[in-house]
């Protein structure tokens, strides 16, 4: 044993001195991989002058990962939590009263068997022959059929008593899982557009699973056995006290170590709680990320990656689960022992005093079945009490939810009968909450007349799709205002101006279920031949091919359909709505030439003249149906505006220039606005020391000094 010990350094040093020369294949691919990466290591990217300012980043919308009361729980957030089940506080009070009567019940077994023995040992003790055998069929005046039989009827009393209590509270907490549930996913649902920036979808949906599943049974279930413990505790040490006190005082010396024990476990096991809770919903985020995006992931043969990404969450859930267990095994096997001593000493002292005479062998055995009774209430208030704190744990992370109100409420404002009327952008400054230091738009200016077909044209991140967003009322304005038909949107009920307003993304978004019903989604209440005269204009004719047409289902994120049909189905469901504005957002994009062609005849045809259409686009051909083009710039504001043919006329315009980049594969161009004030008169300056320095040369010379002029002032603009 002791050359083993000694050999081991050893032999670990061999271990590793046989990797070093003869490496594993995957050994050898990192070191060969790192060798390869230090050879063709590139400089990084030059941090720009956005990046510093996205640095500055605002996160108030984040949701706490402890909850609302962070790591402190009183009084006042264990009272909230029970103020739940209020709605179910008449049900309950029936589960209250099934629990008296069967803790009632139990509570008298101890007595009786007491007595049982009192006067079994008594009355066999006292007589002899033919009475003390009729006096020892007698048991509290009662026969032994008629007592046996009492007794039995009693005993089924209480057990019909715990069924209805155990029916009545599963029923109960079921109830309050599914309302906490409903309550919390539409408060989730109102919630504005920066809620969601700043949120993982992983940890909504474990405060929605999870935590829901134990604030119920912390209420019901756990509540319920907390009173039980408590009513049985508060019984049998009453009865111990009427026995003996001095066999009570004994078992006093026990609840001190044990209150104290118990409220430090309580603390670490709450604190624990909200751990593991925060964790899980890391892992459901991780799970629902992955698993919604498998096929790109098998594209790449990331499958070992994610893998252990995902094993990697579930190994720090699985230490917390450890140590949790290690700490209720410590508190739980100490109190064991402890209350295990204590009935040692009991029967000790127990023993004397009944042979003394002092107290007889039925009351000794009551005392110690009522030590046993009260020894498993004790257990059971401290395992309330750590369940306790782990539901006020995950009720925290609920009410930090549920108190949560939206900056842009849903309900509120003027209603909209109709958003007929042209739409303008008068002086919008715009930043997303989160990144505050980045400007989107600065003092944006221009306005879109009632009817037209307006194309929004610019470069990558100019803020094409977000212009989309503020007329949707996802985001309101920094500065200035979004006018419809004269009316300030921030006035207006954003959800019935969004029923005013039809939207087909560039990636296009369907729901499990039928292509009825994602069209249908658009307006619920639409009847079958407006859901087929949508989907005929929206050129929907491969639904033909299916067996079950209209009715078929298009799988989870419609993963059965290509994506143009995925996007054609999002046109319909848009039509569907008859929208006063229909915003698209490089919405034939998926399409190939024939049904792209099909479907804006469709789009031209249908939306001319009547609806507003709002076209971010990419595509010439999209480009040029349109009757106006608003040209962003990438400093927030309008370079150029106007029709196609205007634009295209200008072989330096902003709108020029984007175009021929985007047609050569480029990167889109620095397009600036129109030059500010200061700017023109830095131009205007330098024209005029040119013009002097022009006049002094000859007629080459100046023609030279004239383009150099020409192109100081393109630079500048």
């Amino acid at each position: 044993m002791v050359f083993s010990m000694l050999a081991l350094p050893h032999f670990a040093t061999l271990c590793c001195r046989v990797l070093r020369e003869y490496p594993t294949p995957v050994i050898k691919e990192q070191v060969r991989s790192k060798k390869n990466d230090d050879a063709e290591e590139e400089e990084p990217f030059q941090k720009s002058e956005k990046a510093a300012q996205a640095s500055h980043v605002n996160l108030s919308a984040r949701l706490s990962k402890e909850g609302s009361t962070g790591k402190n729980a009183g009084i006042k957030e264990v009272w909230r939590l029970i103020k739940i089940a209020r709605p179910e506080a008449k049900i309950l009070g029936w589960a209250f009263l099934f629990l008296l009567i069967s803790s009632t019940i139990s509570m008298s077994i101890p007595f009786s068997i007491g007595k049982i023995l009192d006067i079994a040992t008594k009355g066999a003790a006292k007589t002899e022959g033919p009475e003390a055998e009729e006096k020892s069929e007698m048991l509290f005046g009662l026969s032994l059929t008629t007592f046996y039989a009492a007794l039995a009827a009693i005993l089924a009393t209480g057990a019909a008593a715990n069924y209805g209590r155990i029916v009545i509270l599963r029923i109960v907490g079921e109830r309050i899982v599914a309302r906490l549930r409903s309550r919390l996913f539409r408060q989730t649902y109102i919630q504005n557009a920066e809620f969601f920036d700043a949120n993982r979808v992983g940890d909504l949906i474990s405060r929605l699973g999870s935590d829901t599943i134990i604030v119920g049974k912390s209420i019901t279930q756990n509540l319920s056995d907390g009173l039980r413990a408590f009513v049985s505790g508060a019984a049998g040490f009453g009865m111990m006290a009427w026995v003996s006190l001095k066999l009570t005082g004994i078992l006093g010396l026990l609840f001190p170590p044990i209150a104290l024990g118990a409220f430090f476990y309580g603390r670490a096991i709450r604190n624990l709680s909200r751990r593991i809770q925060k964790n899980l919903g890391t892992l459901t985020k991780i799970a629902e990320e992955r698993l919604g995006n498998v096929r790109t992931s098998q594209a790449f043969a990331g499958e070992i990656l994610e893998v252990h990404r995902y094993n990697t969450q579930v190994r720090k859930i699985f230490e917390l689960g450890k140590k949790e267990s290690l700490i209720s095994a410590t508190f739980f096997s100490t109190t064991g022992l402890m209350g295990n001593m204590t009935i040692l000493t009991l029967l000790y002292v127990g023993g004397g005093m009944v042979s003394n005479g002092t107290i007889s062998i039925g009351e000794l055995t009551s005392f110690l079945m009522y030590t046993a009774y009260a020894g498993s209430s004790l257990f059971g208030l401290s395992s309330f009490y750590s369940e306790l704190m782990k539901g006020v744990g995950a009720a925290s992370r609920l009410f930090e939810l549920q108190d949560r109100k939206p900056t842009i409420s849903p309900t509120k404002g003027e209603k909209v009968v109709s958003a007929r009327g042209p739409i303008r952008f008068e002086n919008v400054s715009f930043s997303y909450p989160t990144r505050p230091a980045v400007k989107i738009f600065q003092n944006l200016d221009f306005e879109i007349p009632q009817g037209s077909n307006v194309a929004i044209v610019g470069p990558s991140g100019g803020g094409k799709s977000t212009i989309a967003s503020l007329i949707l009322r996802f985001y309101e304005p920094t500065e200035g205002r979004i006018l419809i038909n004269g009316k300030d949107i921030a006035t207006l009920n954003a959800k019935s101006l969004r029923r005013k307003i039809g939207v087909v993304s560039q990636e296009p978004v369907l729901f499990s279920g039928t292509i009825a019903e994602n069209i249908a989604y658009g307006r619920p209440h639409a009847t079958r031949a407006e859901i087929l005269r949508a989907a005929r204009r929206a050129n929907c004719q491969f639904i033909s091919d299916f067996p079950d047409g209209l009715d078929t289902h298009v799988g989870a994120r419609g993963t059965q359909l290509s994506g143009g049909q995925k996007q054609r189905i999002a046109i319909a469901r848009a039509l569907v709505k008859e929208p006063d504005i229909l915003i698209l957002d490089e919405a034939t994009s998926a399409l190939d030439a024939e049904s792209e062609t099909l479907v804006n005849e469709a789009l031209a045809s249908l939306l001319r003249g009547s609806n507003t259409t709002i076209s971010i686009a990419h595509r010439l051909s999209t480009i040029k149906r349109s009757d106006t083009i608003i040209c962003l710039g990438s400093d927030g504001r309008v370079a150029e505006m106007g029709s196609y043919r205007d634009l295209s006329s200008r072989p330096d315009g902003a709108f020029t220039k984007l175009m021929e980049w985007q047609m050569s594969g480029g990167d889109a161009p620095r397009v600036n606005g129109p030059p500010s004030e200061k700017d023109e008169i830095e131009v205007d300056l330098e024209q005029g020391d040119e013009t002097d320095e022009a006049d002094t040369e000859d007629d080459i010379e100046g023609n030279k000094v004239q383009e150099t002029v020409d192109k100081a002032i393109q630079e500048k603009k």
